[in-house]
């Protein structure tokens, strides 16, 4: 049986939080336990630089995502596990894909506005040419599938259109890429609006949140003075985040909140031990892991993604001319 590839991978910008956990890794360990997948994962250092980033903090960070996918479950005897910068074929990769995608349809892409409204004193080539890199990620691999949250439906499509072109100019056989979606694969933010983010400082959890900070977090989502009625914001992410961590008691909040007698302090201690019980293991795992581990499979890792995508590299620069 020829085995479906898989890419995916986290920006290097902090400790992975709880919506990572949800809207990628655990997407990214059920495929790595199937038979069917043979799995890639990378730590996004060079999409990092896409926007302002501090040296020092990227240098230490990346080397934490790697210890935090181990620690929640991914195995590098099961996956590759490596970090973007260490395979160079992913930047050429990108150049290449450059030539058969316009300035326009770049700037036109909702991600890419929301950014430079963010940094609007960063708007450089490496930020409009993200979904490029992004494209050469999953394509140095042929994956046919990425688990990425649905924020990242805009680039997938990019990475589609690139592999169409690709294939009509030139002859290659690149797979158009699938999202594969995940339960949790939109976790709100503790603020109430948007997403869980890194950027977003109060916005989440991160998987070394002992208890007492899980507790004082989930606290301060703002919900309302009585229940009932509709669901404003805040109210909405804490019955989300109760649908992800404590499934089973959620009919039963749902009905008080529908009778206008629920407690949101109690749905709240519920969500936070919820919590605190997933990310125990994680935690635990993560106490045992020693930095030569961590150096052996980034050097490891390195190897066998460099050796797959220079494969991918030499038959493209053959389909283009270029050798």
């Amino acid at each position: 049986m020829v085995k479906k590839r898989v890419l995916s991978g986290i920006r290097a910008t902090g400790r992975l939080h709880i919506g990572n956990y949800f809207g990628a890794v655990k997407g990214m360990i059920e495929l790595q336990d199937s038979p069917e997948y043979e799995t890639f994962y990378m730590v996004a250092d060079v999409h990092t630089i896409t926007t302002p980033y501090n040296v020092d903090e990227l240098r230490k960070n990346r080397r934490e995502v790697v210890i935090d996918y181990l620690a929640a479950g991914l195995d590098p005897r099961k996956s590759v596990i490596f970090l973007q910068s260490d395979v160079a074929e992913h930047m050429e990769l990108a150049l290449y894909f450059s030539s058969v995608v316009t300035i326009a349809r770049m700037q036109h892409l909702p991600t890419y506005k929301d950014k430079i409204k963010q940094y609007p004193k960063d708007n450089t080539m490496a930020l409009l040419n993200y979904p490029v890199l992004m494209a050469a990620d999953i394509l140095a691999y042929k994956a046919g599938l990425v688990p990425v949250g649905v924020d990242q439906d805009p680039h997938l499509e990019v990475a589609r259109e690139i592999a169409r072109k690709m294939n009509e100019k030139y002859g290659t056989d690149f797979p158009e890429p699938q999202r594969f979606k995940t339960k949790g694969e939109y976790v709100p933010s503790l603020k109430g609006e948007g997403k869980m983010s890194k950027s977003v400082e109060g916005s989440y959890i991160s998987f070394n949140d002992p208890p007492v900070e899980i507790y004082r977090k989930v606290k301060s989502i703002p919900t309302a003075t009585q229940a009932g009625g509709e669901m404003n914001q805040g109210v909405n992410a804490l019955f989300t985040l109760g649908q992800l961590f404590i499934p089973t008691q959620m009919d039963a909040f749902k009905h008080e909140f529908d009778k206008g007698t629920l407690q949101f302090s109690h749905l709240k201690d519920a969500i936070a031990h919820g919590i605190s019980q997933e990310l125990r293991p994680i935690q635990e795992r993560r106490a045992q892991i020693s930095e030569v581990d961590v150096d052996r499979v980034i050097k490891e890792g390195a190897a066998k993604a460099r050796e797959t995508a220079r494969e991918t590299v030499n038959q493209v620069k053959k389909a283009m001319g270029l050798s």
